[in-house]
């Protein structure tokens, strides 16, 4: 029994395919997939959407959506019939084309990236062995979408809020790749479904997750940092800082467009989340032996939402940074320290089984965390500001 429920969507994709002759198989079964992501991840998008309004409310000691609904949990679904009857509105002077594909561009581009992701046992749409590659290139392509929206509207605001939103993410971009680099050391593989196998083994009751070892653990903090900025959430969410862009590089953006963005942006966050999943927390994998026997799909998407918890929680925390604060962090000790990783993750490697291992790696990554904190981010010592004026 637990094993059909573990393997019910492909049965039932392998069910419908069946009624159909041998040579369309293939094809309606790929096409049962991509169905079955478009339908899945929006649909978690629109709870999110609820939860984090009442998360937030619950934090700033209001109520959040309680009228559309029982108990608010309608409102998506009032948005979403607001954002198809708006009018769309788009500057007179802007590149109409651009301005139409950039939010299409930016959806698709992560729609594809679910596509390589392992949500269970034998559940990934396309098994590639170049799988983390192609989900990075397909990452990279938001950025591009990005550029596209603020170009194209003709407005000084969304050109500048463009602009930060690609230095930021392409600076925590490359954090995002070298904290991936490590885990590929690891396994060998730039396959996603071999890392998470090759984390789906115990020791008793417990799990072989690089989360838990040294070069994991930090990695894992290095890749949430930059997953974070990468997904413009707070504290980083510059691109979008209201009090001096209005709303940034989607400024000039109304109706159902405006509402692509803000999904392209919510989907961003699962995909980062679920990719976290699979590199350092064992993705579909049990956090314990005996419960292995709860379906796999079940425990992906419970990291997933664990992680969607956590950017709620630290939207409604954190303040926002500044933008050369936000900058001096990436280049001056989330980089530094991911490289320094990559080292410690080589030592980790080569130096086999054994405490030994476990000693040196762990005093290498404290004593390195410790020293950048000290002395890599110091405070600048700000000075009297003095005024020139033109003759």
């Amino acid at each position: 029994m637990f094993a059909t429920l573990d393997q019910i969507f492909l049965l039932l994709r392998d069910g419908i395919a069946g009624f159909l002759p041998v040579f369309w198989r293939p094809l309606v079964g790929i096409l049962l997939g991509v169905v079955g992501i478009i339908s899945v991840f929006p649909a978690i998008f629109a709870i999110t959407t609820v939860f984090e309004r009442k998360g937030l409310g619950r934090m700033q000691n209001r109520l959040g959506p309680n009228r559309v609904g029982p108990f608010g949990l309608l409102q998506p679904l009032a948005d979403g019939v607001k954002s198809l009857t708006k009018e769309d509105i788009v500057p007179k002077t802007a590149d109409e084309l651009v301005h139409f594909l950039a939010p299409l561009v930016l959806v698709v581009a992560t729609f594809m990236g679910f596509a390589v992701l392992p949500m269970g046992r034998n559940m990934v749409l396309v098994e590639l062995d170049c799988a983390l590659l192609f989900y990075f290139a397909m990452g990279a392509s938001s950025e591009v979408a990005v550029f596209m929206a603020g170009w194209s509207s003709r407005n000084k605001y969304s050109l500048l809020g463009a602009m930060r939103a690609i230095a930021q993410m392409i600076s925590y971009e490359v954090v995002l790749l070298l904290s991936a680099v490590a885990v590929v050391m690891i396994t060998g593989s730039l396959s996603l479904t071999k890392i998470v196998e090759a984390q789906n083994q115990y020791t008793g009751i417990f799990p072989h997750w690089y989360i838990f070892t040294p070069w994991g653990l930090a990695g894992f903090l290095m890749y949430a940092i930059a997953g974070t900025a990468e997904t413009n959430r707070s504290p980083f969410d510059l691109p979008e800082g209201e009090s001096e862009l209005i709303a940034g590089y989607h400024t000039e953006y109304s109706g159902f467009k405006f509402a692509l963005f803000f999904l392209g942006e919510y989907l961003g966050m699962l995909s980062i989340s679920g990719l976290g999943a699979t590199l350092f927390l064992g993705g579909w994998s049990a956090p314990f032996s005996f419960l292995t026997w709860i379906p796999s799909w079940i425990w992906f998407f419970a990291k997933v939402l664990t992680s969607i918890f956590v950017f709620i929680w630290m939207r409604g925390t954190l303040p926002r940074l500044r933008q050369d604060q936000l900058m001096n962090f990436a280049w001056k000790f989330v980089l530094p320290f991911t490289l320094f990783n990559l080292l410690v993750t080589a030592l980790w490697r080569f130096m086999g089984d054994g405490w030994l291992r476990w000693v040196v790696c762990s005093v290498l990554v404290a004593a390195v965390y410790a020293l950048m904190a000290r002395f890599g981010m110091r405070r600048e010592q700000f000075v009297a500001r003095s005024y020139r004026y033109a003759k």
